[in-house]
């Protein structure tokens, strides 16, 4: 039974997880859009528009916040920039989830996932 158990393990060590998390949030944010598994997707989703929400409240302890996750520091910048402004009328809902069919190799369902 796993109940109240939260989130997707994806057969990795916690720390190779959160590697990997942090690795796809920032190609999505410097790309716009990545290609990758369903589950996948669906746990960076959140993580991804948790960045946007700090780029859009602007402050120094955001942009810290937003430093300590996001890899690279020209993506942090585009972020408060760039992506932050666009969105600063949304209240959140930054991402969409199309499904592109499963993969050759294994059959894994694929998935693009973008900014609105």
């Amino acid at each position: 039974m796993r109940h109240r158990v939260a989130g997707r393990t994806l057969g990795r060590a916690t720390g190779h997880r959160r590697a990997l998390y942090r690795n796809l949030v920032t190609d999505l944010l410097r790309y716009e859009k990545i290609t990758t598994t369903e589950a996948k997707a669906k746990e960076v989703r959140g993580l991804a528009e948790k960045m946007i929400t700090l780029g859009k409240e602007g402050g120094l302890h955001s942009r810290r916040q937003a430093l300590s996750f996001i890899l690279d520091k020209k993506v942090t910048e585009r972020v408060f920039a760039e992506l932050a402004p666009r969105y600063g009328e949304r209240p959140g809902g930054y991402t969409r989830i199309t499904k592109l069919g499963p993969r050759l190799g294994d059959g894994a369902p694929m998935v693009r996932l973008e900014l609105v």
